[in-house]
């Protein structure tokens, strides 16, 4: 189901409207998103049991950065997860303000805070010893990562 392999093709962005996607998401087990469709229309995914737990989404301005992380971060949800997404442009994720299960930071100085809180969250974690059953998953999104990062250095 996975088309994980680099080809030169370039994946096409998730449309729920196209036909099969809901369907294909419902799908999914938890551990796995899906990112894209490849040109040949096959799903272009991870595995974050089987692959990777950790997943780098990069690409010049315009990119489709911000969409790839909400596709991400959405399918999570669904599955229970919960979100910490770091916005700083404050304008990006606004669809996740509002959520119960989404901490949504945009001035530097709460992302800040939201970082030094997320490492006491990782220590707790794991302080549990790999009994991770009961706590849902966490997806960290960190968009325009490189700003982030010269702001969290002036901060």
């Amino acid at each position: 189901m996975w088309n994980t392999t680099k080809k030169s093709t370039v994946p096409q962005q998730l449309r729920l409207t196209d036909p099969g996607i809901r369907e294909q998401l419902q799908a999914l087990p938890a551990s796995q998103v899906l990112i894209a469709l490849g040109t040949d229309r096959q799903p272009v995914g991870i595995d974050l049991d089987n692959d990777s737990p950790h997943v780098l989404v990069c690409s010049a301005f315009g990119g489709g950065t911000s969409t790839v992380l909400r596709t991400l971060a959405t399918q999570f949800l669904h599955h229970g997860g919960d979100a910490l997404v770091l916005d700083p442009k404050r304008i990006s994720h606004l669809w996740a303000k509002s959520l119960p299960t989404v901490t949504h930071r945009g001035n530097i100085a709460r992302i800040h805070d939201a970082l030094v809180n997320l490492a006491s969250e990782l220590e707790r974690r794991l302080d549990l010893e790999g009994d991770l059953d009961d706590v849902p998953r966490l997806i960290v999104a960190v968009d325009e990562a490189n700003t982030t990062l010269r702001q969290l250095t002036r901060y």
